[in-house]
């Protein structure tokens, strides 16, 4: 247990200088959507997961990501820097990009909370892949 409370503190610091990072150098604008991305993506998910229009394969994977990302155990631990978060960014693709071809983007726009251009370049990023 105090292995995953150090884990815990540890991501929640890197996590921290990253922010402090980007709004130190005047990249306020990629602070805040750095600071709000992971919970606007658990609500986003949790929303989705609800949605009557989701498939119940693309609900089973938007539930395993909410887990995904609350769970301290992760395939890249999340102090190493930069490499550590991206396990977390990867799983959101995949099921963003999952969830986007099944359900469309009019069902995300619809539970996403955060700035409408962050949604946009994510779903952007997420069309070019496809």
């Amino acid at each position: 247990m105090h292995a995953i409370l150090v884990a815990v503190a540890i991501t929640a610091l890197v996590y921290v200088l990253a922010i402090a990072g980007l709004y130190a150098i005047g990249r306020r604008t990629a602070a805040t959507e750095l600071a709000l991305l992971l919970p606007n993506l658990i609500v986003l998910f949790k929303g989705l997961a609800r949605d009557p229009r989701v498939s119940r394969g693309s609900k089973f994977l938007l539930v395993a990501g909410v887990i995904w990302f609350a769970s301290p155990i992760d395939l890249i631990p999340e102090f190493i820097p930069v490499l550590g978060p991206l396990d977390d960014v990867v799983v959101a693709a995949l099921i963003l990009r999952h969830v986007l071809r099944k359900a469309g983007p009019e069902v995300i726009a619809e539970h996403w909370r955060g700035d409408t251009a962050a949604l946009n370049r994510i779903l952007h990023l997420q069309a070019a892949q496809s």
